[in-house]
């Protein structure tokens, strides 16, 4: 009985410990809700991600990639930096339909990772306890869905870098808990609703680059936590409003490549937190207010370049201790400049004044300051006393500086102001010419036979050298030869007209056929207005479309359709759009006739509709893209290695890149194209204008070119709209961020930024690859590192031959201590180039605008075995060879420090 007793009672203690384990809370850290279990898994299955991130036998909450929990649910997702299957990335698609089962999710981030699709209704009803959404960079279509008003919770809403449409729902105001609203870099067209001003605790709001019109709300006014405003890219129209300025919280305000008009009110000046002012590319005219800025103690970026302001410069922004960069490039500003050895205070910034009507002399000029653009005004006399590599001087007036105006252009700009013009080549006032000796008639006729028997042998040799040119070119017509171009000017000089031969020049149309085939240039016909001329659709008498450049020389400045005309009529070449005709007649209006591109530019052929209805978007498949990319090279490497001199486009991006009806390219913009500058010159551009658009003052150089297409390289493969277009602080933060997945050691790395929207199959991902370290050399911070552009056509011609291990024949081995390869050139130097101040406005950014962060080691070469693994690749010395001998290299650096 007693041993029966005592073993009641050890059951007992075993059922009642059984029954407390069985009660006990599970560990916080694992998944304890089976409907958040069976939701994760249906997850993994719709998006295919790899089992390496989420395992199937292993807690979610624990040892999946991006999975938070708490108190065993599951609160927030992030899918960025994942990636899927084979089999997932065949099918990508927005499928994520079983986090409604989620209750308690907080945050979903999916930012960079692929979701092809729209953006389900049911987010606003069944994710209510969403606080971050977070779908940048994800592929996403279609409209905004209204529902998501209904997150009455949400914080943080970021949906920039996708092909969003239609327009911004007035339901956004019901998220009255919004601190940022990120709809950037998408296709939104409309109006901003007035409702918007709801949002009264939203810090950050960033509409930048979509299609929005229409004028700026005056709701703005109402939203006093706002702190960073982002509309440029866009077409608001109208003035800018007075309530802006009552925004007293404000640090940044960017309203740049608007349609803005009107002047600048001094409302702005009560902003008193505003660091950053960048109003540039609208149409803003008028003096501006100097007690606008008196308040604006903080102020650090002021950039208002590219408008039509008028007046004088205020003296007190040349006096801001804290300014780091000051732009009024671009404007109608005219007088003399402060004596700057008093005012000038801001040690360390860059100004640009250039393209402006300002004179007088600066031979006083002296101050603190990391670089200063004068170019393009009237100053005169000597140059300043400090004028060295961080002044730019060019089109002036100077004495004794080379690239100044013509004289006749400075007489009559200080003529018509009633100015005093001091002309060094004009005799002195107090010399009095000597008498001439007066010649007997017999001396003059020995000098008349002799002029005339002069001449006849000359005309006679000239006749005689004609004949023998026409007899070579006969005999070499059928051979590649390099293309002399003759005398082309150098920026800051026009052709003279009488010089251009139009007989070359295609046909001569009448006005009337232009009306015609423009509508009288109405609107509907409107391409776009271009730097050097509005584009219009036009079609000819027999159906035939083309595009003409209407040129308003009140608008436009004369030289830029001067300078296409002289270069076409020295040069032809399959890579270049070809001119079909012109009308010149009128004084200020002139016309070119080009031949029509049916795919457009790559800027809008990289991603097309092809439903209007359903809003389907098409994208460009690799082979066409890399088609694209070799023509492209093409081009340039025609203007860079068969011209003499070599031409430089200057102004290549994605939309200067068009596309004819079989996806050929044929090169446009070429009203910008220059003859390579001097070695001064370039060492100029170097440092100051690596990254300046078509109305920088110093981008004649090849390695500009290089640098810009690189952009396009890297616009071709990572599908990110406007990297070649845009230079400000946002793409070069991106880029920044995303070169360093680019390696010569880890192919993988590169999937991690290639377009979603492509189809890359094993073979193709190289190809990819080995475009993608095209590219990044491309972009070395460094002029002299970066390829010749004939050995990118190369490398683009040969893909495979840049990341595959070639066996020569001569057996020379390419070992990792070869310090005399083309990939330690680039990629061994690019972690101390990138660190160094490559160019003044680069080294800005980094330290202010934009919140560019320096990047890492791309491409470690360490002493690990992994990274010695016999899978590295090496970039073949046939295809990159090498730009300079390593010993070059290193005295270069040396100089350089």
């Amino acid at each position: 009985m007693e041993v029966a007793a005592r073993l009641r009672v050890a059951l007992l203690i075993l059922l009642i410990n059984s029954a407390l384990t069985e009660q006990a809370p599970p560990s916080p850290d694992s998944l304890s809700s089976d409907s958040d279990r069976s939701a994760l898994f249906v997850l993994r299955s719709s998006l295919g991600l790899r089992a390496r991130d989420w395992p199937r036998k292993s807690d979610p909450c624990t040892n999946w990639a991006g999975i938070t929990c708490r108190t065993g649910r599951v609160v927030a997702i992030n899918l960025s930096g994942l990636l899927r299957t084979q089999v997932g990335r065949l099918d990508p698609r927005f499928a994520v339909d079983s986090l409604a089962n989620m209750t308690q999710l907080a945050s979903f981030n999916s930012s960079g990772f692929s979701l092809p699709g729209s953006i389900p209704d049911w987010f606003g009803d069944r994710l209510v306890a969403l606080q971050v959404l977070d779908l940048r960079s994800s592929s996403i279509l279609g409209p905004i869905p209204p529902s998501l008003g209904r997150l009455s919770g949400l914080n943080m809403l970021f949906l920039s870098h996708n092909s969003l449409t239609g327009v911004i729902p007035t339901a956004l105001r019901e998220l009255l808990s919004l601190s940022v609203l990120d709809l950037s870099h998408n296709l939104l067209t409309g109006w901003i609703p007035a409702a918007i001003s709801a949002l009264r605790n939203v810090t950050n709001l960033d509409l930048s680059s979509n299609y929005l019109s229409g004028p700026i709300p005056n709701g703005f006014g109402l939203l006093s936590s706002l702190k960073y405003l982002n509309l440029q890219n866009n077409s608001f129209s109208g003035s800018v409003t007075l309530e802006l300025g009552k925004i007293s919280q404000l640090v940044e305000l960017d309203l740049g490549l608007n349609s803005l008009s009107g002047s600048l009110p001094d409302e702005i000046g009560g902003l008193r937190n505003l660091e950053k002012m960048l109003i540039g590319d609208n149409m803003l005219e008028g003096p501006l207010p100097g007690g606008l800025f008196s308040n604006l103690t903080r102020i650090r970026y002021v950039v208002l370049s590219r408008n039509r302001f008028d007046g004088s410069v205020p003296s007190i922004l040349w006096a801001m201790p804290g300014l780091r960069l000051l732009d009024l490039s671009g404007n109608n500003f005219t007088g003399v400049l402060p004596d700057l050895s008093v005012v000038l205070n801001a040690a360390g910034a860059v100004f640009n004044v250039s393209n402006n009507l300002l004179y007088g002399s600066l031979n006083s000029l002296v101050g603190s300051f990391n670089f200063i653009d004068l170019s393009s005004n009237y100053f005169q006399g000597l140059a300043p006393i400090n004028a060295g590599n961080n002044i730019a001087l060019t089109k002036n007036c100077f004495t004794g500086v080379p690239n100044q105006r013509s004289l006749e252009d400075c007489r009559m700009f200080y003529a018509q102001r009633g100015l005093a013009f001091y002309d060094d080549h004009a005799p002195q006032p107090t010399q009095t010419p000597l008498p001439k000796p007066r010649k007997s008639n017999k001396q003059l006729t020995y000098i008349m036979v002799g002029v005339f028997g002069g001449l006849g042998f000359i005309v006679l040799l000239v006749v005689v050298l004609v004949l023998l040119l026409k007899a070579c070119d006969r005999g070499t017509a059928n051979q590649r030869s390099t293309a002399n171009v003759g005398p082309v000017p150098e920026r800051g000089s026009t052709p003279p007209p009488n010089a251009i031969n139009l007989s070359g020049l295609g046909d001569a149309f009448m006005y009337e056929q232009m009306l015609q085939a423009t509508s009288d240039f109405s609107d509907t016909n409107l391409i776009k207005n271009g730097h050097s001329g509005d584009l219009f659709l036009g079609k000819l008498d027999g159906g035939i479309s083309v595009v003409i450049k209407r040129v308003n020389l009140r608008s436009f400045k004369k030289e830029s359709y001067m300078m296409e005309l002289d270069l076409f009529s020295k040069i032809t070449h399959k890579r270049l759009v070809p001119l079909l005709g012109h009308w010149l007649e009128h004084e200020n209006e002139k016309l070119l006739v080009y031949q029509y591109m049916p795919n457009g530019d790559l800027s809008n052929a990289l991603y097309r509709y092809t439903d209007l209805e359903d809003d389907d978007l098409q994208s460009l498949d690799w082979i066409t893209r890399l088609k694209i990319a070799i023509g492209a090279a093409e081009g340039l490497s025609y203007l860079h290695h068969e011209c003499n001199p070599p031409l430089v486009h200057r102004d290549i991006q994605a939309s200067s890149i068009l596309l004819d009806d079989k996806y050929e390219v044929r090169l446009g913009s070429l009203s910008e194209v220059r003859a390579q500058g001097g070695e001064h010159h370039q060492h100029v551009i170097t440092r100051t204008s690596e990254q300046q658009g078509p109305s920088g003052t110093s981008s004649a150089t090849c390695a500009y070119d290089v640098y810009c297409f690189g952009k396009v390289l890297f616009e071709l493969v990572t599908g990110k709209l406007g990297i070649s277009k845009l230079d400000d602080a946002s793409t070069k933060e991106w880029m920044e961020k995303n070169l360093p997945f680019i390696s010569i050691y880890d192919k993988e790395q590169v999937t991690k930024i290639v377009d979603q929207s492509l189809i890359v199959d094993e073979d193709l991902l190289e190809e990819v690859w080995a475009v993608a370290i095209v590219a990044k050399s491309c972009l070395n911070p460094k002029a002299s590192r970066r390829p010749l552009m004939r050995h990118i056509l190369r490398a683009l011609e040969n893909p495979f031959r840049v990341v595959r291990e070639e066996n020569f024949s001569s057996g020379r081995l390419r070992t990792t201590s070869s310090r005399r390869s083309w990939s330690a050139a680039i990629f061994g130097s690019w972690h101390h180039s990138s660190s160094e101040s490559a160019n003044v406005l680069g080294q800005l950014n980094r330290e202010g605008l934009g919140g560019l962060k320096q990047s890492g080691r791309v491409g470690s070469q360490g002493s690990g075995t992994n990274e010695l693994s016999s899978s590295r690749k090496r970039l073949s010395s046939e295809i990159f060879p090498e730009p300079l001998d390593m010993q070059d290299l290193e005295r270069q650096d040396e100089d350089h420090r």
